[in-house]
């Protein structure tokens, strides 16, 4: 479950302390060092205050193949937005976004009150990411991203998320059986743990919870009340921090606006 109310300044504090790669256990390329590495980084864990019971679900887990195949794969973000959307269905998450914007409308009311971003971008996000909450993924989370901090094509931005995830299951707030999308990420918006710890607001599983926690992230990145949120003006800067990836960043602004009411 996630139960999250944690102060960011605290999770600043630890990443202080867990960002110093100098010591790092050594990264691979195949399944066959997995285990060697998840003894060597179990140790770093351990003086870096990461408890028992997350020192022995990072133990259990097994070496996520799956996720190293996706990981590999993303050719879907080298589409035009034209290819994009059509793939990833825009025009139904546009069309099912309007109904859910009139039905929630005062969860989106109240959203927008907090943290001045308006229900299209969310409701894009949402859609995007999960189908509106129908597929929040099905692989380990603990597992995929232990797997891709010992990956070394991104082992230093995984090995972030690997720390949080440990002390998200530390707190009680993760059950490392938790369950998620091939690169950790977890609940209707599909967070990674690192945004959990500073963003998160209750139970990510749960869609308002979620809305709520995207709502924050996109403030804290920036967010301006009454901004327009297409490329070049001044919120789309915080729809690139949700993510890096150019198609998929206009592809959410403009269904975001289509959402809202605009062409």
């Amino acid at each position: 479950m996630l139960r999250i109310a944690f102060a960011f300044s605290a999770a600043l504090a630890m990443f202080a302390c867990f960002s110093s790669q100098a010591d790092a256990a050594q990264c691979g390329s195949s399944s066959a060092g997995f285990a060697a590495w998840k003894q060597e980084f179990a140790g770093e864990a351990r003086a870096k205050g990461i408890g028992a019971s997350a020192i022995q679900a990072l133990m259990a887990t097994n070496y996520a193949q799956a996720t190293i195949n996706a990981d590999r794969g993303q050719r879907s973000f080298n589409l035009s937005l034209d290819q994009f959307l059509a793939k990833r269905g825009g025009p139904a998450i546009v069309s099912r976004g309007r109904s859910l914007k009139a039905s929630q409308a005062a969860l989106f009311a109240s959203i927008q009150q907090r943290y001045g971003v308006p229900p299209g971008p969310l409701i894009a996000i949402w859609g995007m990411e999960t189908g509106f909450g129908s597929q929040r993924g099905n692989q380990n989370m603990l597992a995929s991203i232990a797997t891709l901090a010992y990956d070394c094509r991104r082992s230093e931005y995984f090995t972030e998320h690997l720390y949080a995830a440990l002390q998200l299951i530390d707190r009680g707030a993760l059950s490392p059986a938790q369950r998620g999308s091939m690169h950790g990420e977890v609940g209707q918006t599909q967070f990674m743990p690192k945004a959990i710890l500073a963003y998160g607001t209750g139970n990510l599983e749960n869609a308002a919870n979620a809305l709520s926690s995207t709502a924050n992230f996109l403030k804290a990145h920036g967010w301006r009340a009454g901004a327009g949120y297409q490329p070049g003006e001044p919120n789309f800067a915080a729809i690139q921090a949700w993510n890096a990836a150019g198609v998929y960043q206009k592809a959410i602004a403009l269904m975001g606006r289509q959402i809202d009411g605009g062409e």
